[in-house]
């Protein structure tokens, strides 16, 4: 397994809409691994496949406890099929935006159709963190990130914030 680097904002590919897996086969099941690795060095809890530069829809997620054992799931070609009317609301925070954190309200409980890593075809009622986890990712591919969900002007701010450190880096 290889872990592989983060896409951090302001790199215009996170804003890319992912492209729906055709083939479940060997080479998506060692980009799922490898997305794994990758999470659980960060250490983080989800990633979708653009995270790591890959346009396609793919996501995996360990709601794990630490300490508990990992409990790893792909998901291929995610799709929320219904959302709840009632409202949670989680501090979220994103491996492609290190270090920021901001309180996201979303729908408490989602269905979502999707295939497994044997490319079986599946249906996961979540809520809590899973829920939230979810849709988190499943924005990531389709462009859209956490800091969406949040007032204009904390997300302009937060923007600002890190095209200013990738100019910072590039000029080093």
């Amino acid at each position: 397994m290889t872990i592989k680097p983060l896409i951090i904002l302001p790199d215009p590919l996170l804003r890319q809409v992912s492209k729906p897996i055709e083939r479940v086969d060997s080479d998506l099941q060692r980009l799922a691994d490898d997305m794994l690795d990758t999470m659980y060095d960060a250490p983080g809890i989800g990633l979708a496949a653009i995270q790591i530069g890959v346009l396609r829809r793919v996501l995996v997620i360990d709601v794990s406890r630490e300490g508990e054992e990992k409990q790893p799931l792909v998901f291929i070609n995610p799709e929320v099929v219904t959302s709840s009317n009632e409202r949670s609301v989680y501090e979220e925070g994103c491996l492609s935006i290190p270090d920021y954190y901001a309180e996201v309200e979303r729908p408490a409980t989602v269905s979502v159709k999707y295939l497994d890593r044997d490319g079986k075809e599946q249906m996961v009622e979540a809520d809590s963190l899973l829920a939230t986890c979810l849709q988190h990712e499943i924005d990531h591919l389709n462009g859209v990130l956490f800091i969406d969900h949040i007032s204009r002007l904390k997300r302009e701010m937060v923007v600002k914030k890190f095209a200013k450190a990738a100019k910072t880096t590039k000029a080093i």
